[in-house]
């Protein structure tokens, strides 16, 4: 599965700008992602790496492709060798570390595939790359356009929503389309944001809830790509498309047949609903709101087709199984603040 950070609808905004920077960037990741869909029909790749045996060990391989697109490049640092003279090699390094402890520390989970996977990633892959993506094996990094988007791995909630894509597909495999691909993407941004508030000591009420912050570039008008505070306000620049158009509410959900149903916007939903039980339970998010929510993604009864009811109700289940009644008002509350009542 390619599973990219940048939606499609803001790729192709870029693509019709003026400017021919970002025009010809946007256009050269559009027709790369095309193209990568295309060869996925052809053969799957999935969690090849060597995995490791015996206790849980951190392994990092970072790869630099020299701006080509050949995977996974040149190996320019692996695991405890000393920092990089390139920046973009050490906040990778970095970010899947911090992703690996936070699966490890918090929830037991021994890296991606549970069986001591290798993480992969590569910088500085292609030309002006707009975006960032885990292709089942690896993590991938572009530069951005240096006008509207920064190099991607400036933001470790990023790379911590990539590698969760690579959970997903190792434990419920969500169905990247229409709900179940929302609830695919939902839970990407939940622990890429739960990576950040890990590595940083924050609180549910410290952390901001942006999912790739620092990604745009100075002069543009926004925070980041998305909000799960308030879904529909992390950005409003014309040059992306316009306003954020995440809806935070069911009843404003998009039915659409582009971006594969909407995955990246209507993701905005169960993304708002996390944050809302996550300040209702208060203290570390990743303590009761990301167990509840991981209890649900890997217990085995998340259908790969779920819709957004039936992933509210195991987690108000979920919520009333490990942390008993208070919790499970929390979690029942916060998704009918966007709309859905379960029972």
């Amino acid at each position: 599965m390619h599973c990219t950070l940048v939606p499609p609808y803001i790729l192709q905004a870029l693509a019709r700008q003026d400017d021919p920077a970002v025009r010809d960037a946007a256009v050269r990741t559009l027709a790369f992602e095309k193209t990568f869909a295309v060869s996925r029909l052809l053969g799957d790749r999935a969690l090849r790496l060597a995995t490791a045996t015996g206790a849980a060990r951190l392994r990092r391989l970072i790869h630099d492709a020299h701006h080509d697109e050949e995977l996974p490049g040149e190996l320019v640092r692996q695991e405890g060798d000393p920092a990089s003279a390139d920046v973009a090699v050490n906040e990778a390094y970095d970010g899947l570390g911090d992703t690996w402890r936070l699966f490890l520390e918090v929830y037991g989970r021994n890296s991606i595939d549970d069986a001591g996977l290798a993480l992969s990633g590569t910088v500085h892959f292609s030309e002006q790359y707009d975006n960032a993506y885990w292709d089942g094996e690896q993590m991938v990094f572009g530069d951005g356009d240096g006008v509207l988007f920064n190099r991607f791995t400036i933001s470790v909630d990023v790379i911590g929503h990539e590698l969760t894509h690579g959970v997903t597909g190792a434990t419920a495999d969500l169905a990247y389309r229409n709900q179940s691909g929302a609830l695919n993407e939902s839970l990407s941004d939940v622990f890429g944001s739960l990576v950040k508030q890990y590595a940083l000591g924050q609180t549910a009420a410290e952390a901001d809830w942006l999912i790739g912050a620092g990604l745009l570039a100075e002069g543009v008008d926004g925070v980041a790509l998305r909000s799960m505070k308030a879904p529909g306000t992390a950005y409003d620049d014309a040059r992306l498309g316009g306003k954020d158009p995440q809806p935070a509410h069911i009843r404003d959900y998009l039915r659409t047949t582009s971006d594969n149903g909407g995955v990246h916007t209507n993701s905005g939903i169960p993304n708002h609903a996390f944050y809302l039980a996550a300040t209702a339970l208060g203290g570390n998010a990743w303590e009761r709101a990301g167990r509840i929510w991981y209890e649900v993604l890997t217990g085995g009864e998340l259908r790969s087709d779920a819709t957004f009811p039936q992933f509210a109700q195991l987690t108000v289940a979920a919520a009333d199984r490990v942390f008993g009644a208070e919790a499970r008002k929390a979690v029942a509350e916060a998704w009918v603040g966007v709309g859905l009542v379960t029972s």
